[in-house]
């Protein structure tokens, strides 16, 4: 994503409280915050923000982007096909939209139309004119980037499944993340080798 949209850096940002996620079993926020830290560690263009987590109550996205506007800076929200797809039941979605470049990258398996019914009419109650792919240099203000990116099938859901299970994340996660998970006990069961 750094290099197809040319940006300075990556800004991780865990959520304190996800709406969208409520009955989930979740690892407790400063832990899932250390898991991020962990990851990115070793990429210099990558970073992390607690700032969800200091603000306290529900993680909605808009006040997190509200939060991080500086003058001479352009955000991009970097979010799956099927979040975007999802986007109109988000906290504010209009205001989000204008408060960062919204990019949408088809997840691994998962088809994304951007012609199809559904992601037309996310784009027009959101106030957006067009889909663009990236490093489209005229796109169009009030466009969403498309950007078509390698990915791997793997999913949040899916890892804290598998660890349920007592099956491997080797391979699907860092290794500083497993000797995290290990070490503080997470998501309730050992993790296999």
């Amino acid at each position: 994503m750094r290099d197809a949209l040319d940006l300075d850096r990556i800004l991780f940002v865990p959520a304190a409280l996800p709406p969208h996620k409520l009955g989930i079993e979740l690892a407790p926020a400063a832990d899932r915050l250390a898991m991020v830290e962990r990851a990115i560690a070793t990429n210099p263009a990558f970073a992390v923000s607690d700032v969800e987590l200091r603000r306290g109550g529900p993680s909605y996205t808009v006040d997190t982007l509200d939060a991080l506007q500086a003058p001479d800076q352009e955000l991009f929200l970097i979010m799956g096909s099927e979040m975007f797809l999802d986007l109109l039941s988000w906290h504010e979605p209009q205001r989000l939209a204008g408060l960062a470049r919204l990019v949408v990258v088809p997840r691994h398996g998962i088809p994304f139309d951007p012609e199809s019914p559904a992601a037309l009419k996310v784009l027009e109650e959101i106030g957006m004119t067009a889909f663009a792919t990236s490093g489209n240099d005229r796109a169009p203000a009030g466009s969403v980037f498309v950007v078509h990116a390698t990915s791997l099938p793997i999913s949040a859901s899916d890892l804290r499944e598998r660890l349920r299970r007592r099956r491997s994340i080797a391979y699907r996660t860092p290794d500083a993340v497993i000797d995290y998970i290990r070490a503080h006990g997470l998501y309730g069961a050992e993790v296999a080798a």
